[in-house]
């Protein structure tokens, strides 16, 4: 499996590392409108040429509207998303995640939660019981979201901000 991620920017190298260390794909490459890095095969809009049963991608991209509208447009093609999860992130067997998201380090996913696609759970975050992520949420590094919360698509949590237990219903 290869995966092709949109986007060479800090978050792109944050899930090319993160991917790499999953031990899934045997190579990993860029598209990128600006980065001339010897692993960009080309421009986000090419991506179509890359269309493969052996690829999956992943748009890395830290606006979370404008992600959500490129994994639209992948699914739409018929490409895979990536879903990229870190082997020291706890992630609850009871858990689910949609393709499409990315977990990093130490996130602390929890019995009965719902990641919707499109999600980035950082480095340190928490996710407890029962919560539901709806699609295109971000949690930056150390967010906590205490139990039994719904967030809104696209909410982002910012490093340190702690969602009180049933805040969002």
């Amino acid at each position: 499996m290869k995966l092709i991620i949109l986007g060479a920017g800090g978050h792109g190298k944050v899930v090319a590392d993160i991917a790499q260390q999953t031990n899934k794909y045997e190579k990993i490459f860029f598209l990128d409108d600006k980065s001339q890095d010897s692993n960009v095969l080309g421009k986000c809009e090419e991506y179509l040429k890359f269309k493969d049963e052996d690829i999956e991608m992943y748009p890395a991209f830290g606006n979370n509207r404008f992600r959500i509208e490129w994994e639209e447009k992948l699914e739409n093609s018929d490409i895979k998303l990536a879903k990229i999860i870190h082997p020291l992130a706890y992630v609850s067997p009871l858990a689910k995640i949609e393709d499409g998201c990315v977990v990093m380090p130490y996130a602390i996913i929890n019995t009965n939660v719902k990641i919707a696609k499109g999600c980035i759970v950082n480095c340190g975050s928490i996710v407890d019981h029962d919560c539901i992520l709806n699609k295109g949420c971000h949690l930056a590094p150390g967010a906590i979201v205490k139990g039994e919360n719904i967030l809104p698509e696209y909410t982002k949590v910012d490093s340190g901000e702690v969602i009180s237990l049933g805040m969002y219903k």
